[in-house]
């Protein structure tokens, strides 16, 4: 969907520029002789301007924003509707949407603690739908060549799901023997599914007189991946929404970075996330939403230049 949505709202200025570039035609020497000379003429000045009328480029412009807007009403995708609307039927978080902004908060009550998680349909914008195609095509060369030469197991024709033997080769388990039209029908799902783009998120634990936890994540293919767990003294630290408390969090030190911290420590606040509803569920969800929304103001957005400049 993503990749889909970019290409549909970048093709019809591709499409005019190449038409322009390829419009103009190339002057040979004879012509560059001749309009050289023209110019050498003197020329009285125009005693009226040649450019197109006020109205008319409004007028343009008005029909390519109401075009915009019916390609995007077209090409618009309800399927994650349903699993959007799942998600926050069942889900103890209650969800802060304000028409025009580009933050989403989730909020929730655990006992004591107050549960914030914020995410931004910015995030859909900064993607870069090429960034995939940049691997480098040598590491599968290498893997290709390290897999000939080894007889059976790995090698043999129809192997799946390989288990790796003492000896070297790869054996194959009754169950994981595929039919090859079942298994190109496979690969055909595997192909078609498109990876969902990471979405920062920012989730906030308060404690009354405990202080609060930050925690930083990317949430990408129904997995919460943390990337940074911080402790603040005071809640307002937590979520600094001025200069002044902004300026006091940056002298403090709230923690190493979490790929730092022993493995088990990591195990564990995954486990603490995971048990205040920061899981699998929300991961699905929130990549989903933000491509929801983000349909939502984008067609505002057109809706709202177009009344302007009719």
């Amino acid at each position: 969907m993503l990749s889909l949505r970019t290409f549909v709202r970048s093709v019809p200025r591709n499409a005019s520029r190449f038409s322009s570039l390829s419009s103009r035609s190339v002057r040979r020497p004879a012509q560059i002789q001749t309009a050289w000379r023209q110019a050498a003429i003197p020329r009285a000045a125009a005693a009226f301007s040649t450019s197109r009328p006020r109205y008319d480029v409004t007028q343009e412009l008005a029909a390519k924003l109401n075009s915009e807007i019916m390609i995007e009403r077209d090409n618009q995708d309800d399927s994650y509707r349903g699993n959007i609307k799942e998600y926050l039927d069942n889900s103890d978080f209650q969800l802060e949407d304000l028409p025009g902004q580009e933050e989403v908060v989730l909020r929730r009550t655990l006992g004591d603690e107050k549960i914030k998680v914020t995410f931004s349909i910015a995030d859909f914008n900064n993607v870069d739908p090429e960034a995939d195609e940049s691997e480098d095509p040598a590491l599968f060369d290498e893997d290709d060549e390290s897999m000939e030469g080894q007889s059976g197991g790995g090698n043999t024709k129809g192997a799946v799901n390989q288990g790796r033997t003492s000896g070297g080769n790869f054996k194959v388990a009754p169950e994981d023997d595929i039919a090859p039209a079942d298994r190109e029908a496979l690969a055909d799902d595997e192909d078609n599914q498109q990876p969902s783009f990471p979405a920062r998120v920012n989730v906030t634990v308060e404690r009354e007189g405990k202080g609060a936890m930050a925690i930083e994540a990317v949430a990408q293919d129904g997995e919460m991946t943390i990337d940074n767990v911080y402790f603040f003294p005071s809640a307002d630290l937590a979520d600094a929404k001025t200069a002044e408390k902004d300026w006091a969090r940056r002298g403090l030190y709230t923690g190493p970075p979490f790929g730092q911290l022993d493995e088990d420590l990591q195990v564990l606040l995954e486990r603490y996330l995971d048990e205040r509803g920061v899981n699998t569920s929300m991961a699905l969800f929130i990549p989903d939403y933000i491509d929801m929304k983000e349909q939502k103001e984008y067609l505002r957005w057109l809706n709202n230049v177009k009344s302007f400049v009719e």
